[in-house]
């Protein structure tokens, strides 16, 4: 299919800034994208809007002032990670490491010494790709395979989609694309079965065929794919949530979500909302969702 004059202008626009945000200074570069968060809230565009309706249901008894702070400090979470996106290639990941904390990890350590896949379960917070970079230097750290599996969708043009990929293969993640389907599905059982690892947005439906949640007190969808993946695979399910830490990073592993193989998988769906909403909560500012989440707002100041 020809892509389309608006496609490949946005990926000139992406290959422009992965070669122009890192030749800028540290300080320079950050404030740049922080006066874009300011600007893009003072514009209050569709996206901003929407992420003030996903964080009302998050802090419901939250004022109106204290929603457009948050907000704002959403907003700037945001930039920061596309900043950070586009630096990343050129950073010393062994000081992204370094500067990772990291809280929960008795769980994850013993799934792999004991051979066993682990299947992440994260939120749209933080900087989930500053926390890849952790997570393969310490599976290299402890002996394992230094790598892990993820889906990506497939974007157009083809020439962004893979510009995208190559960012992440050369981060070290493996990055299988979602309409990819049976093959996508079989890369993820065969990295989980060898005791690997597959980390996986969790807190959005893109595919509109997920299990009806309660989040955050109200109805919505969410992916089944990782309550049926470590169903299938006996893989550990945890969820985790990176988020910002002053100028370095920080990961919160939760308690791990039970997923047997007779479990049903709605159950285990909603049990994993509830820890993902668990998560979400201590640092709201880092979640990135512009997207509609649920298909209500809440209204604002009022609990849902």
């Amino acid at each position: 299919m020809t892509s389309t004059f608006a496609e490949r202008l946005a990926d000139a626009e992406y290959a422009l800034a992965w070669r122009a945000v890192r030749a800028l200074p540290h300080a320079a570069a950050h404030g740049l994208f922080e006066r874009g968060a300011d600007w893009a809230v003072g514009r209050d565009g569709a996206g901003v809007r929407q992420l003030r309706a996903n964080l009302a249901r998050v802090r419901p008894a939250a004022s109106p002032g204290e929603l457009d702070e948050l907000v704002r400090a959403g907003m700037r979470s945001y930039a920061r990670y596309w900043c950070e996106a586009f630096r990343l290639p050129a950073m010393d990941l062994a000081d992204v490491h370094a500067r990772t904390a990291v809280t929960g990890t008795e769980p994850l350590y013993s799934a792999l010494d004991e051979g066993r896949g682990v299947l992440f379960a994260l939120p749209h917070t933080g900087n989930w790709d500053a926390a890849g970079v952790w997570l393969v230097e310490m599976l290299r750290r402890r002996g394992h395979e230094p790598t892990f599996t993820t889906v990506g969708q497939r974007l157009r043009p083809e020439s962004l989609y893979r510009r995208f990929v190559a960012y992440r293969e050369g981060l070290g993640f493996e990055v299988v694309a979602a309409e990819d389907g049976s093959a996508a599905y079989r890369a993820l059982v065969r990295r989980l079965r060898g005791g690997g690892v597959v980390c996986l947005l969790a807190d959005r439906d893109v595919s509109g065929t997920g299990a009806e949640v309660t989040l955050f007190g109200a109805r919505t969808r969410l992916p089944v794919g990782p309550a049926r993946l470590a169903a299938l695979t006996g893989a550990l399910l945890l969820p985790a949530r990176p988020w910002f830490r002053g100028d370095g990073w920080g990961i919160a592993f939760g308690p791990p979500v039970e997923a047997g193989r007779r479990a049903p998988a709605a159950a285990t769906t909603q049990a994993l909302a509830d820890a993902l909403a668990a998560l979400i909560a201590e640092t709201p500012q880092d979640w990135h969702v512009l997207q509609p989440v649920w298909p209500e707002p809440a209204p604002v100041g009022v609990a849902p």
